[in-house]
């Protein structure tokens, strides 16, 4: 009886991750050259004005214009730059199948606490578009997976976030700056940090480097660090748009939308061939996952 029991049990539980599986998982299987370039879902861009947000400083919207409901992440520009210096992650990760804002913060020079704040601001109000029949996000929006994501103190505030709320699928800190590291121990939110190894501005031993230490060997994270490159090596790409395009979205991927075909471009084959390079300096993780 107890053995029929168990059977059925694992039997349940496999069925439920099945139809998560199923649920979330969009698009062709990947490969690594469909993932070093735009995706196959056709797009749209929505502005916000900075005079109808709330709690952050405007941005733009990308979305997929096929049906369905769609993982949302917010992306946060770095120390004086604008939405624009990270259009490419709007465009790049919304024509793979998500719902992409890139905020506006409400000034040039918010620290990365404010950042963390706005951020999650702009989650908020895609997901109050998702549900507003007069928007063209209406329908499109699935509230409960959502990500962030920032360059600089940005990355710093993408960091704050996942702290702040574990309930975050997934978060990508790029070359990001901040003080301290103290609170990222408290990080479960699966966590892929982007570096570059000649930053002046966030060194990498005084910023990534310790970041990434600093977040639990339980919780799911990866490092991976441009060689030679500056601390705009991840703004818009940075020259690197194979490579942090076809990790980026592995990782959104991966635990936004609960894709398991992504995992090999995170730990498997495919990422050993992606970051065993002259591009990379230095790379580490928790696989697998």
């Amino acid at each position: 009886m107890f053995k029929k029991f168990r059977v059925a049990a694992v039997a349940a539980a496999l069925l439920t991750t099945a139809s998560a599986f199923a649920q979330y998982a969009k698009g062709p299987d990947p490969t690594a050259s469909a993932l070093e370039r735009a995706g196959t879902f056709a797009t749209r861009t929505v502005d916000v004005s900075r005079l109808s947000a709330s709690g952050f400083g405007g941005g733009r919207i990308w979305y997929p214009t096929t049906a369905g409901k769609y993982g949302v992440v917010a992306v946060s520009p770095g120390f004086t730059g604008s939405a624009s210096t990270m259009y490419f992650w709007g465009e790049r990760l919304s024509s793979h199948g998500f719902v992409v804002i890139v905020i506006e913060t409400n000034s040039l020079y918010d620290q990365p606490g404010s950042r963390a704040t706005q951020l999650m601001a702009g989650l908020n109000h895609v997901v109050t578009q998702g549900n507003r029949s007069t928007s063209p996000l209406y329908g499109k929006v699935d509230g409960t997976r959502r990500a962030v994501a920032g360059h600089s103190m940005g990355g710093g505030g993408t960091l704050i976030a996942a702290a702040d709320n574990p309930s975050l699928k997934a978060a990508i800190p790029m070359a990001p700056w901040n003080t301290s590291s103290l609170a990222f121990r408290s990080i479960s939110v699966p966590t892929f940090i982007f570096a570059c190894q000649n930053d002046a501005i966030a060194g990498v031993s005084s910023h990534a480097s310790p970041f990434y230490n600093a977040i639990p060997s339980s919780t799911k994270k990866n490092y991976v660090e441009m060689r030679g490159d500056d601390h705009f090596c991840v703004m818009n790409g940075g020259g690197h748009y194979e490579t942090l395009g076809k990790l980026g979205i592995s990782w959104v991927k991966r635990f936004v939308d609960n894709d398991t075909r992504y995992s090999t471009f995170l730990c498997g084959a495919e990422y050993n061939a992606t970051v065993n390079t002259t591009e990379v300096s230095d790379r580490r993780n928790t696989c697998p996952y």
